[in-house]
C-alpha cells in the first residue's frame, strides 16, 4: 500500500478532518507502536510500509539496540493507558482520541501487512493494546 493510500484511509476511518492531521496520527501510532514491539520484529514491519512511516519504526528499533536491547527480546513494556497517552502526546491531542487514531491506523496497517507478521505484531503486544487491533474488536463484537 503506498503513503497517499494509507494516509487517506486513516483520515477516513479516525474521521480526521484533513491529510496533515492523518499524518500526524499515523506517525504517532506507528512511533509508538515500533517502541512496543521487539526490535527485529519493528524492523520487519518497518520494511512493508511507506519509507517515511516505515522509518520512524526503523529509528525506534535502532534506538532500542543502541540501548543494548536484543532485537528478539520484548520492546519496551507498557500498557494501553500509556500507548494512548504516548499517542496523544506525539498526535497533540487527547487520549480517547488518540486511541480511537490509534485503532484506524492499526487497522490500516492490518490491511498493508503480511498476514503473518500481523499476527506476529498481535503476538508481541499486551491484551489491552491488542484490543485496539481490527481482528480483536471483530471477536469482541461477536462474542
Amino acid at each position: 500500500m503506498h503513503h497517499d493510500e494509507m494516509i487517506g484511509k486513516v483520515q477516513v476511518l479516525a474521521h480526521l478532518p484533513d491529510r496533515g492531521s492523518a499524518e500526524r496520527a499515523a506517525h504517532a501510532v506507528v512511533s509508538t507502536l515500533s517502541e512496543r514491539l521487539p526490535s527485529g520484529l519493528a524492523r520487519h514491519v518497518a520494511a512493508q510500509l511507506p519509507p517515511d512511516m516505515g522509518a520512524a519504526m526503523r529509528e525506534a528499533a535502532d534506538a532500542a539496540d543502541a540501548a543494548g536491547a536484543d532485537s528478539g527480546t520484548a520492546g519496551e513494556r507498557f500498557g494501553l493507558t500509556a500507548f494512548a497517552g504516548r499517542i496523544a502526546d506525539r498526535a497533540g491531542t487527547d487520549e480517547d482520541t488518540a486511541l480511537e487514531e490509534a485503532a484506524a491506523v492499526l487497522e490500516v496497517l492490518d490491511a498493508a501487512l503480511a498476514p503473518e507478521l500481523t499476527e506476529r505484531m498481535a503476538g508481541a503486544l499486551p491484551a489491552d493494546i491488542r484490543v485496539l487491533l481490527p481482528t480483536e474488536r471483530a471477536a469482541e463484537e461477536l462474542g
